[in-house]
């Protein structure tokens, strides 16, 4: 009978080095956590907002957390990387009603995301470590994903396992001079870096990596930051979209805080809205470019109709300095949204959303009038040239007129004006 895992250590790793964060237990369903003494001393707060940095035990985390703290849940993915998990633990002849968070936490060990590591790690097949056939894997993570019976890669379960997001993904290191690539979860080769790889699924609106590769240049342009990004060979004639991960630094890791982690709020259940997540931005980074670079996302996402910006899709990055920072931004691609409106509402209007909205959560922040309309030209810049961006990708015209007709341009009144012509006029 399978005994389920009741107590975890939690490991802090940057560099080649790791401290004890903390120890958690369940116990009657409840989920304990206390911080290691050692850990306390290093002054060194992993969850700033809902998770006391403290010597005593906490618990009475949310249920939709499955009973975990946000900093640890944080490490579970969602979708895809829950269904491999449970493929996973049914061929250990392990009933999924039986595994507990911790046993989740378990199988992870030290191949999640961020810099967490959980002992003792659950044994996990090793033969996927090596070279990487891509196509092979995106047709394996295709068949599993439509649900399709019969065993599984050791390759997916490895290196598909642990993002987070619905789409089935696999963690890769990738050499561009080489065009070689190799198990993203071991310590890679001088040359390489790492990066998430994402396979449309047939419940994918046509040429989702093309349209999410065409966003990520587009995004760029308006002055966002975001990793490198590529367009790799995928299954017929779509193509998969692969983003650098930000939690990587070569061999060395960073730990990434996810916006509804850190506030204890679900994805699943919108609540907060862009004006919370800018004020958990200047709290946490006390860093004015960090604020602003969050707010220049907002302006993106309300522009280019991506309104699949809830709390899972912000994160905060710290680092061995202890500073942390808005990470680079992610998930940026087109997206109705929850009844068509945006998962965050910008000053109270998640469904169409103006300049003086976007002005009156500048005016919150002291951003000052003329930069609002500095950001906001500039994004609209760069949206004047999304057919250029999509024709790039591989996107048929059809489908980049259909995206481009559900833009929102944001203007600045005639009498705020101050910024000067556009290079590129918005035209739907």
């Amino acid at each position: 009978m399978y005994k389920p895992v009741d107590r975890l250590r939690v490991h802090l790793r940057f560099g080649p080095t790791e401290i004890l964060v903390g120890v958690l237990a369940s116990r009657n369903g409840r989920i304990f956590f206390q911080y290691a003494p050692e850990f306390l001393a290093q002054k060194m707060n992993l969850s700033p907002v809902r998770l006391n940095l403290a010597d005593h035990v906490q618990s009475s985390f949310p249920d939709f957390f499955l009973g975990l703290p946000g900093l640890f849940h944080d490490s579970l993915p969602d979708g895809w990387g829950l269904l491999l998990m449970d493929r996973h633990f049914a061929r250990a002849g392990i009933p999924v009603e039986a595994v507990g968070p911790l046993d989740r936490l378990s199988y992870l060990g030290d191949r999640g995301m961020g810099a967490l590591v959980y002992r003792p790690a659950q044994k996990v097949d090793q033969s996927g470590r090596g070279e990487v056939d891509l196509v092979a894997l995106a047709k394996e993570a295709l068949r599993v994903f439509e649900g399709e019976p019969g065993n599984i890669l050791p390759d997916l379960f490895l290196l598909g396992g642990s993002p987070g997001g619905a789409r089935p993904k696999v963690l890769v290191a990738y050499d561009k001079r080489s065009n070689l690539m190799v198990s993203g979860v071991d310590a890679i080769p001088p040359g390489y870096r790492q990066y998430i790889i994402k396979f449309p699924a047939k419940s994918d609106p046509p040429y989702p990596g093309e349209i999410e590769y065409a966003y990520s240049r587009m995004a760029r342009a308006a002055g966002l930051r975001l990793p490198d990004t590529v367009l790799f060979p995928g299954v017929g004639d779509q193509k998969s979209f692969g983003i650098e991960r930000f939690d990587r630094d070569g061999n060395d890791r960073l730990h990434v805080h996810t916006l509804g982690g850190l506030i204890h709020s679900s994805h699943r259940l919108p609540g907060c809205t862009y004006e919370m997540a800018l004020k958990v931005a200047q709290a946490v980074t006390r860093n004015r470019e960090d604020v602003l670079a969050l707010f220049r996302q907002m302006v993106f996402n309300v522009v280019t109709h991506n309104r699949d910006d809830h709390v899972r899709n912000f994160s905060f990055l710290l680092g061995p300095d202890a500073r942390w920072h808005f990470s680079p931004s992610y998930d940026l691609t087109y997206s109705a949204g929850p009844g068509g409106e945006h998962s965050m509402t910008i000053s109270g209007e998640g469904k169409n959303p103006t300049f003086e909205h976007i002005r009156r959560v500048g005016e919150e922040f002291q951003i000052r009038e003329s930069e609002v309309i500095e950001i906001t030209g500039k994004v609209m810049e760069a949206v004047g040239y999304w057919h250029e961006f999509a024709r790039e990708a591989g996107v048929p015209k059809q489908v980049a007129d259909r995206i481009k007709a559900s833009f929102i341009p944001i203007e600045a009144p005639s009498n705020s004006m101050k910024s000067g012509t556009r290079k590129k006029p918005f035209r739907r």
